[in-house]
């Protein structure tokens, strides 16, 4: 739009326009920031029961509208629906199931080992709540990305502020307000998530804010670059997660049957889901002579039968919005 710095929202598989998204802006992001951290004082009291309560009524909504959440990820990703029900949806309810059955051990105090010298001292690591976080995510998985950090800040007593891929600004409104109606269900701050689509230029301001205790990344080397010279302003922790570089290695040993009907569909799926924009993608096939005489027409037809397009039914709505959302 000219004049304008709104985020235009698409769905890659067709082009169809989804809806605006109004950036967030410093101000907007110092803003945030604040209501982050007094909403998060209060949260550090909460018990591990609340807590569970809190993911306990996150976990109810997914399962209940699993449908609908697949659905919006598909739109704002352009994945198909059986890898949102997989890669979106099974994985984090998996993440919930565990931090809800497992979480409060993980976090209990540990004690350690003393000796002779300090045999009158008592040895125990403590886990303290590190105040507002930030997560910087990839558009690829948009549902299980932001989800993931929500899920385990809100159990250890943080707060979050969420940087989606501007790719996927669109969905993370909705995928946020799982977490922040699940807070305010169980009386909590919904403050303490909240959703900071915004454009490369302003996420350079909260990466440096000195606000912010702890930033994780999901994205490319370049960019990780970026995020971490950022964030070494304040000395702020960074854990990266970034994409790899795999090979698919296939050997003379493979059977004609076998190459076609069970490693041709895992080499298919490894290199074309999220056009190939997954960290474990396959990036490159070796194939030793033999093999790579089989696998090359084979690989050739399945590549020519690809079809482009959304896998969304038109049953379902996917009407274009001209709202724009305000952050």
């Amino acid at each position: 739009i000219p004049g304008s710095s709104v985020i235009q929202c698409y769905n890659p598989a067709t082009g169809q326009l989804l809806g605006n998204v109004n950036p967030a802006t410093p101000d907007g992001i110092d803003r945030a920031l604040a209501r982050a951290a007094k909403a998060q004082q209060e949260w550090a009291k909460t018990t591990f029961t609340q807590r569970r309560k809190v993911l306990r009524t996150m976990l109810k909504f997914i399962l209940d509208n699993q449908e609908d959440i697949a659905t919006v990820a598909c739109l704002d990703s352009g994945k198909t629906k059986v890898d949102a029900m997989l890669g979106e949806i099974l994985v984090t309810v998996e993440k919930l199931q565990w931090t809800i059955k497992h979480g409060e051990k993980a976090l209990r105090p540990e004690r350690r080992p003393t000796n002779f010298l300090m045999m009158y001292k008592h040895n125990e690591v403590r886990w303290e709540p590190l105040g507002v976080l930030a997560a910087c995510v990839s558009w690829n998985y948009p549902f299980h990305n932001a989800l993931s950090p929500i899920i385990s800040t809100l159990f250890a007593g943080s707060a979050l502020l969420l940087k989606p891929s501007e790719s996927t600004a669109f969905s993370s409104v909705y995928f946020t307000s799982i977490a922040r109606s699940a807070l305010t269900a169980c009386s909590h701050s919904p403050y303490l998530i909240q959703s900071l689509p915004c454009w490369p230029s302003t996420a350079n301001h909260l990466t440096s804010h000195p606000g912010i205790s702890h930033i994780t990344f999901i994205g490319s080397r370049s960019v990780a670059h970026a995020v971490c010279a950022s964030a070494s302003r304040s000395l702020t922790p960074v854990c990266v997660e970034l994409g790899g570089k795999d090979p698919a290695v296939l050997l003379d040993s493979l059977s004609p049957h076998r190459l076609e009907h069970h490693v041709l569909p895992i080499l298919m799926k490894g290199i074309f889901t999220s056009a190939g924009q997954n960290c474990i993608g396959i990036e490159r096939i070796i194939a030793l002579p033999n093999t790579y005489a089989l696998l090359l027409p084979l690989l050739t037809t399945r590549i020519q039968n690809l079809r482009l397009g959304s896998s969304i039914s038109n049953n379902n709505n996917t009407s274009s919005s001209n709202e724009t959302i305000d952050i």
